[in-house]
């Protein structure tokens, strides 16, 4: 099958896993479940549920039930990581995914509310699959770590903070990186180190993963830095020109276009380098990382 369809069908399935753990929109807080689903159905990659699903195969993974609340897990925590972004107090964002942000739609106080939400529902999600039947609990223990820490304050959390901190304000490379780090590449990690862990990789698997997942999430920030400078809002989907405008530092600002494009390069290289090490099948994991980390919308 060609890669574009495979991954069409691959988006659609992912898309399906996370939206049955979506809540019924009924009862007296009707609106928050309205807004949740509004956020998290809005058109999107479904990159990090695909990444985690890919990894767990590549290493045999048998278990889909409790891997799938894990998929649906982290796709409500990026979700309300991008409701959070698009508040007036962070880069107050019109657009999302090619349409108007939640707090746009509900009110700044939902919007608020929707990523609280949606943050409690992805640890009420994840901590389901200890429920379920055949699960490998010490699997699932570990998985739920690497999930809350990639994503709190060590994590995902923790580069926000500096993000925000440093706007406006002259950045070295060092403080970028652990930025792109921590806001970016933490939760690809936490994808692919999910999967593994639940197929049953050893710790050092996990770590190798760790460090490819790290290089793809470098290489996918700077990549959007790229992008939010040299494409267009039809094209992505959101406003363009919005860190210029947020004074923020990026890769772009800090290194110029043509270096921004090498580095990226670089990272893609080492990082499907490193995937080739590994002597399990990955064809369709590679040409996805390749083809995300080289995107151009």
């Amino acid at each position: 099958m060609e890669f574009k369809a495979e991954l069409l069908e691959r988006t659609e399935a992912a898309e399906q896993v996370v939206f049955s753990f979506l809540p019924e929109e009924e009862g007296l807080q009707k609106t928050i479940f309205s807004a949740m689903n509004y956020s998290v159905q809005a058109p999107g990659k479904r990159l990090r549920p695909i990444l985690m699903e890919e990894t767990f195969r590549m290493f045999g993974g048998r278990n889909e039930a409790v891997l799938h609340h894990f998929m649906a897990a982290l796709e409500f925590i990026h979700t309300y990581s991008l409701v959070h972004d698009d508040l007036p107090a962070m880069d107050n964002d019109e657009y999302r995914r090619g349409r108007k942000t939640t707090h746009k739609v509900y009110g700044e106080a939902m919007g608020i509310l929707a990523g609280d939400a949606l943050l409690h529902h992805a640890f009420d999600t994840a901590a389901g699959s200890f429920l379920l039947a055949d699960v490998d609990l010490g699997a699932a223990g570990k998985a739920l770590k690497i999930l809350t820490e990639k994503s709190g304050i060590n994590g995902m959390v923790g580069g926000q903070v500096v993000d925000v901190e440093m706007e406006g304000k002259t950045l070295n490379d060092e403080q970028l990186d652990f930025i792109y780090r921590l806001k970016t590449a933490a939760l690809l990690e936490c994808a692919m180190m999910i999967g593994a862990t639940l197929a049953g990789a050893d710790e050092n698997t996990v770590s190798r993963i760790e460090m490819i997942a790290n290089r793809v999430g470098i290489a996918f920030q700077i990549q959007d830095d790229i992008l939010d400078r040299i494409s267009s809002t039809e094209e992505l989907g959101k406003p363009v020109g919005s860190d210029e405008k947020n004074h923020k530092m990026t890769y772009v600002v800090l290194h110029g276009l043509e270096d921004s494009e090498k580095e990226v390069e670089r990272l893609s290289r080492e990082a499907v380098e490193l995937l080739d090490s590994f002597e399990q099948e990955h064809t369709f994991l590679k040409e996805l990382i390749v083809s995300l980390i080289h995107r151009r919308k």
